[in-house]
């Protein structure tokens, strides 16, 4: 026995799990390692094998008390599997497997009303149309159920006829070999594909699936106030068509805002620069800031620094399906001319003289901070210039 894998290692379970975890392990472990997935595949096999004989032991109360107390040196557990464990035989393993090996539950859903599948449509908007609303004609394309064949698949004039190889029940009974002997069990029909019908003239327009391809034409109402990639319009039954009279998808409208030359937005507010002139900007004033609506006026104090940004409230984007509005946040840039005359030049030497360096508190700090740096590390310059000499 000393080959063999503990049986709570094999189902991937601690020692002390329940009932459930250890079923629920047993039923991933078991379909990962069937001989259904894994055809002359003898490892899975094998897998196969360990995984229902751990099973068959740890979801029997009483095997799984004498297994936990002697291990595999039990003289008790010595005999041959009684099937598949808790499941109660070949029937329980059945279900278990038919949802995803093509049994009756999938062959129920495969014949079910089926809802058709949702589409997702990008709208490009300008960023006014995005601020402002707007109304938007698009197309895009969608299938539909074929209006020659009214969905049969079948020539106009003929009907699609009970396939012969399951005889209308889409399932085909099959045997396959297991670690416990030959059992049986239900896969879809591979001639009908599980719809218990075939199709001996096909519709020429659909080639037989029932469905063709549809440009559909939507005008849409465009709230104020949607951003970019915001999903913000549901339509409903305008997705793909359902399948075995199943309901229509719905179509998702997202939108993406193309950029603003001038403004950058966060949520509802609005962000942008706003250049200067240096005599603006230490007079300071009345100056022109542009608004989605246009330019407002707005007067910067004297003496407005490089970098200063400034509030215009109720400027911003009017909130999705409500009554405010964002703000407008502007910075100013001091903007510094390159290209002067003789005049001008002197004119800004005689500025500059008169003010004998008072009105500059950042210069002047900054200066005050070089000449204390200076003193406290005089000695250390003096000793390195001394070095530079030699």
């Amino acid at each position: 026995m000393a080959d063999k894998r503990d049986y709570y290692e094999v189902l991937g379970v601690a020692k002390g799990a329940s009932d459930d975890e250890i079923k629920k392990a047993y039923r991933k472990a078991a379909k990962a390692s069937h001989p259904d997935l894994h055809p002359d595949d003898k490892e899975a096999e094998a897998r196969f094998k360990e995984v229902n004989e751990a099973y068959e032991v740890l979801s029997d109360p009483q095997k799984r008390a004498r297994y936990d107390q002697f291990g595999f040196n039990d003289p008790q557990m010595g005999g041959g599997s009684s099937g598949f464990g808790g499941f109660g035989g070949f029937e329980d393993i059945f279900d278990m497997f038919t949802g995803g090996f093509g049994g009756r539950s999938s062959q129920q859903r495969q014949n079910a009303p089926q809802r058709g599948s949702d589409l997702q449509y990008n709208l490009t908007l300008t960023f006014e149309e995005a601020a402002f609303g707007c109304r938007k004609e698009f197309k895009f394309q969608r299938s539909a159920v074929c209006d020659e064949c009214k969905g049969t698949g079948a020539k106009p004039g003929t009907q699609p006829q009970t396939c012969p190889t399951c005889h209308g029940s889409g399932q085909q009974r099959v045997t396959m070999n297991s670690p416990f002997g030959q059992v049986q069990t239900m896969r879809t029909c591979p001639t009908c594909g599980g719809k218990g019908k075939t199709i001996k003239d096909r519709c020429t327009k659909c080639s037989g699936s029932g469905f063709t391809r549809v440009t559909r034409t939507v005008t849409l109402n465009v709230p104020a106030g949607v951003d970019d990639g915001q999903n913000f319009k549901t339509i409903p039954g305008e997705g793909e068509p359902g399948r075995n009279g199943g309901p229509s998808g719905d179509l998702y409208i997202t939108c993406t805002v193309r950029p603003h030359k001038i403004f950058k937005r966060d949520r509802y507010d609005l962000y942008c620069d706003v250049p200067i002139s240096f005599t603006q900007a230490a007079l300071g004033g009345e100056i022109d800031v542009p608004t989605l609506e246009g330019t407002t006026k707005y007067n910067i104090p004297a003496g407005t620094q490089e970098g200063t940004s400034f509030r215009i409230r109720n400027q911003g984007v009017q909130q999705l399906r409500g009554s405010g509005r964002g703000d407008l946040f502007f910075t100013v840039h001091v903007e510094v001319p390159k290209h002067l005359g003789e005049k001008q030049k002197e004119l800004l030497r005689d500025f500059e003289d008169s003010l004998n360096g008072r009105e500059y508190e950042r210069r002047k700090s900054f200066g005050d901070q070089m000449r204390s740096y200076i003193r406290e590390n005089a000695e250390r310059f003096k000793e390195k210039f001394e070095n530079n000499k030699k």
